[in-house]
C-alpha cells in the first residue's frame, strides 16, 4: 500500500525523555515520534531514526530483525510492517557470504606440548591410542588419548591447561 504523508500510518505519539539518541546510530532523535522518528512498540525506550532501522531490518531480514535494546520480535515486527519499513524475507546477509563459518568447524589437531603420534597432530581416530579428546570446558584444544596419558575407558573426560589451569 502506498499513502501521502497526510495518511500515512503513524505511531501513537509520545514525547522522547530529554537528550534521546538512536540506539543505532548514537545521534539525538526529535523530542517525539514523527515519520522520521519511532520508538519500540514493546519496551517504549528503545528511540531510534527510520532510516537507521530501515538499514538494519535490510541487513537483518525477518529471522532477526529485532527491537536494538528489549529485543522483543514479535511486537516489533508487526509494528514495523506497518510502519512501512521493508523487511526482507531471507536470512541475514552476514550469512550468505559464510562471514562466521569457522566457528561451525570442530577443532582437529593435538595440542599436547609432545604429540606421540607416529602420523602427526592431524591424525584423529575414532577409538584407541590416537583418538582425539577436545577440551570438555571450552572445545578450542585437543590431545590425543596416549599423547596425555588418558585411560582406556568410555566416557573420558580432558580439560586444556588454559581452562584448567596450568600444571593440573
Amino acid at each position: 500500500r502506498s499513502f501521502c504523508w497526510e495518511h500515512c500510518p503513524q505511531q501513537q505519539e509520545e514525547v522522547a525523555p530529554e537528550n534521546t539518541t538512536c540506539l543505532i546510530c548514537l545521534e539525538p532523535v526529535e523530542g517525539r515520534t514523527t515519520y522520521g522518528t519511532m520508538v519500540c512498540p514493546a519496551c517504549r525506550h528503545a528511540w531510534f531514526h527510520r532510516a537507521c532501522i530501515q538499514g538494519q531490518a535490510i541487513s537483518s531480514g525477518i529471522f532477526c530483525i529485532q527491537c536494538p535494546l528489549c529485543r522483543n520480535q514479535n511486537c516489533f515486527v508487526l509494528e514495523m510492517f506497518h510502519m512501512g519499513i521493508r523487511i526482507p524475507i531471507r536470512p541475514p546477509s552476514w550469512e550468505a557470504n559464510n562471514a562466521y563459518a569457522e566457528l561451525n568447524e570442530r577443532h582437529r589437531c593435538c595440542d599436547a606440548k609432545e604429540c606421540l603420534c607416529p602420523g602427526g597432530r592431524r591424525v584423529a581416530e575414532r577409538e584407541g591410542p590416537w583418538q582425539l579428546f577436545l577440551c570438555c570446558s571450552c572445545a578450542a584444544e585437543g590431545t590425543h588419548r596416549c599423547c596425555s596419558s588418558l585411560g582406556s575407558g568410555h566416557w573420558v573426560r580432558w580439560e586444556c591447561d588454559g581452562c584448567a589451569g596450568l600444571g593440573t
